[in-house]
């Protein structure tokens, strides 16, 4: 009977991981909204993330170790608002949180909250993120400018039209409509010349793309929003930019009080040689 009652036990317990951490859709995010998080600030060392829900306090997302270059897939929530704080890394949770903002989640909306800018000017930025779908044989896509040695960037398509335009770090710019598969990025910032970087923006999906500053040059990343037929992309971190990847810990989204999980999905990033040193880092 014991061996039966455990066996059972497990069953269940899996059964509800597997409701906490499966795919989530664009049509059941409706019924709440969806909240992924990031660091996009080159000097700032590695951040523990807090998400806290005003009206249940007990309910919250830790985040751990996140570096920069970091995203966090998306997390289904309910529509509410959210205080966003993110502290040093190992820092106690009791702990006066360096930075901290609030989000208010409508139903179907979706949001990146990241941490953005210099060290020492460091802010929080809250990104709303358009899921649409593009049409049958393209793909759209967004730049977010996280390379403080590429500021202002442009960033063209090989035939010259625009993706993003003079786009001043930490600033993002919006979606537009690319040609779907492989295409190639023409990307430059200041007076140096255009850089072909190829990248692969799927036929039917939406896109982040990055620009990271690293050791050896400027990276570009992309980041999956949304695919077809509509499946947005939870759970663990991106690394990104040299960043280590952090664990997802849900707290009191389901049944399972607390399950610690890393997903690591690897992107290819392309990179321009430098132009000059970045901003010195700063201690924690």
């Amino acid at each position: 009977m014991p061996s039966r009652l455990t066996r059972g036990l497990s069953v269940l317990l899996l059964a509800g991981l597997l409701a906490l951490v499966g795919g989530t859709s664009a049509a059941s995010a409706a019924d709440g909204g969806m909240l992924r998080l990031a660091h996009l600030s080159p000097d700032t060392p590695s951040v523990d993330v807090y998400v806290d829900s005003v009206s249940t306090p007990d309910t919250g997302i830790v985040l751990a170790g996140v570096s920069y270059g970091a995203v966090s897939g998306y997390q289904s929530v309910p529509a509410g608002t959210y205080t966003v704080s993110m502290r040093a890394a190992g820092a106690a949770a009791t702990s006066a949180p360096v930075l901290s903002t609030t989000v208010t989640v409508d139903s179907g909306t979706a949001w990146t909250v990241a941490g953005v800018g210099t060290f020492a000017d460091l802010g929080l930025a809250v990104i709303s993120d358009d899921l649409t779908l593009p049409a049958a044989g393209d793909a759209r896509a967004r730049v977010i400018n996280a390379a403080q040695t590429l500021s202002p960037a442009t960033v063209t398509l090989a035939d010259g039209a625009d993706v993003a335009a003079g786009l001043a770090f930490p600033d993002q710019s919006s979606y537009v409509t690319v040609p779907g598969g492989q295409t190639t990025l023409q990307v430059s910032g200041g007076s140096s010349a255009a850089t072909d970087l190829p990248v692969e923006l799927a036929d039917g999906s939406t896109y982040t793309v990055l620009l990271l500053d690293t050791g050896s040059g400027v990276e570009v990343q992309t980041v999956l929003d949304a695919a077809s037929p509509g499946v947005v992309p939870t759970g663990g971190v991106e690394a990104g930019g040299g960043g280590a990847a952090g664990s997802l810990l849900p707290v009191g989204f389901g049944a399972v009080a607390a399950v610690a999980l890393v997903g690591l999905l690897a992107t290819a990033g392309r990179r321009l040689p430098h132009r000059h040193a970045g901003a010195a880092r700063h201690a924690a």
